[in-house]
């Protein structure tokens, strides 16, 4: 499938607008960054929360960088076969990240049918 980034972008930020307001509204210090790849340039990963779940945010407070959400357009995109399985791909992502910012594992998120 492709996508060119603005329109992976509007989805994602369509996805989050469908997320139920007690799963966001909790968010604290968080950006949502779009980015091609990960790091190691493969197609496996999906999304990443990069941070401090807000379980380990003891000493958190003012000053600190937001912690990020990153959702990967091209292992998305190659994984999907249309946009409906593309959206319900990159929702499945945004839980997923967001359940790591309030602490939840990726044993949990198995065990709930997130992972």
């Amino acid at each position: 499938m492709e996508m060119d980034t603005a329109a992976f972008e509007k989805l994602v930020v369509d996805e989050l607008d469908r997320l139920p307001d007690e799963m966001v509204e909790g968010l604290d210090n968080v950006v949502f960054v779009v980015e091609d790849r990960p790091e190691d340039g493969t197609l496996d990963l999906f999304g990443l929360y990069d941070g401090l779940a807000l379980t380990e945010r003891g000493g958190y407070g003012m000053g600190e960088l937001p912690d990020r959400i990153i959702v990967y357009r091209e292992p998305h995109l190659a994984a999907c076969e249309d946009e409906d399985e593309l959206r319900d791909e990159v929702h499945t992502t945004l839980v997923h990240e967001i359940a790591h910012f309030y602490g939840i594992d990726d044993e949990q998120l198995h065990e709930l049918g997130w992972a």
